[in-house]
C-alpha cells in the first residue's frame, strides 16, 4: 500500500533508490560518481588534500636505498659486460701458463745456500696468475667492471697528448741506442733531461744539472752498491 503526498504521508520511493540515511562526506576526500557503477575508468594519482603528489609519498615511504621501478623505463637494466676485459683475462692465463711451463724446464739446481731451488717459486706465481685469471673472468661474467679514475686533477674527457707521449718515446730510444756508444752517463743525461722536457719543464741549466746528477748517483749506486758495472762509453778510465 502506498500513501500519495495529497494525504499528508511521504511519496512512495522511486525504483532503483536506496533508501536509509546518507552518508555523510569525509572531509579531505573528493567526492563523485562511483567508478564500479558509472563505468567510467578511476583518475590517475594526483596530488592529495596537502599537495603532495601520490609517487612523491610513495619516494618518500621507500627505505633508504631502496629505487622505485621507472613506469615509463621499467625495471633496472641490467649492468652489461666489458668484453675488452675477456683480453685481460685471456693474457693472464697465457703469461701464467708460459711461467709454469719454463720454470717446469729448469734444472734441478739445489745446493746448501739454496735448499729450495729454481723451480717452486715460479709455478707459484704462474699457479697465482691462473687463479687471478679464473676468479676475473667470473666476475667480468657477472657484469663487474672496474671504476673509472676518480682523481681531482684528471680529466677523462680531456683527449691524449700524443706530443708529449712521443717526446717521451723518443728519449727513451735515444737513451737505448746510445747507452753503448756514449756510456749510461751521458745516454741517461739525456734520458733525464728528454723527460722533464717532454713534460713541459724548461729550466733547461737547472734541469741538465739535475740530469747529471742522478746519472752519476746510479752509475755509482749500480757498480758499488750492487756489483754491476753500467757502459762507461767514451768516459770509460774516467769514472
Amino acid at each position: 500500500m502506498t500513501t500519495r503526498p495529497d494525504r499528508g504521508g511521504d511519496p512512495p520511493p522511486r525504483p532503483g533508490a536506496v533508501t536509509g540515511p546518507a552518508t555523510p562526506p569525509v572531509p579531505g576526500q573528493p567526492t563523485g560518481p562511483d567508478p564500479a557503477t558509472s563505468g567510467t575508468a578511476p583518475a590517475a594519482p594526483g596530488p592529495d588534500a596537502t599537495g603532495t603528489s601520490v609517487g612523491a609519498a610513495q619516494a618518500a615511504a621507500a627505505p633508504d636505498g631502496a629505487t622505485l621501478p621507472d613506469a615509463a623505463t621499467g625495471p633496472a637494466a641490467t649492468p652489461t659486460r666489458d668484453r675488452a676485459q675477456y683480453a685481460v683475462c685471456a693474457f693472464l692465463a697465457v703469461v701464467g701458463g708460459l711461467v709454469i711451463v719454463d720454470a717446469a724446464r729448469t734444472g734441478h739446481a739445489i745446493s746448501t745456500a739454496d735448499p729450495i731451488g729454481p723451480k717452486p717459486v715460479p709455478i707459484l706465481l704462474g699457479v697465482l696468475l691462473l687463479i687471478v685469471a679464473a676468479i676475473y673472468t667470473v666476475d667480468v661474467a657477472r657484469g663487474g667492471s672496474g671504476e673509472p679514475e676518480a682523481g681531482e686533477d684528471v680529466d677523462l674527457t680531456t683527449p691524449i697528448d700524443w706530443r708529449t707521449v712521443l717526446l717521451l718515446i723518443g728519449a727513451f730510444l735515444v737513451n737505448a741506442v746510445l747507452i753503448d756508444r756514449l756510456g749510461w752517463v751521458i745516454s741517461g743525461t739525456l734520458l733525464f733531461w728528454g723527460s722533464a722536457f717532454a713534460l713541459g719543464n724548461r729550466h733547461h741549466v737547472r734541469n741538465l744539472v739535475i740530469a747529471v746528477a742522478l746519472s752519476l748517483i746510479t752509475f755509482y749506486t749500480f757498480a758499488i752498491g750492487l756489483g754491476v758495472n753500467l757502459p762507461a762509453g767514451v768516459l770509460q778510465g774516467i769514472l
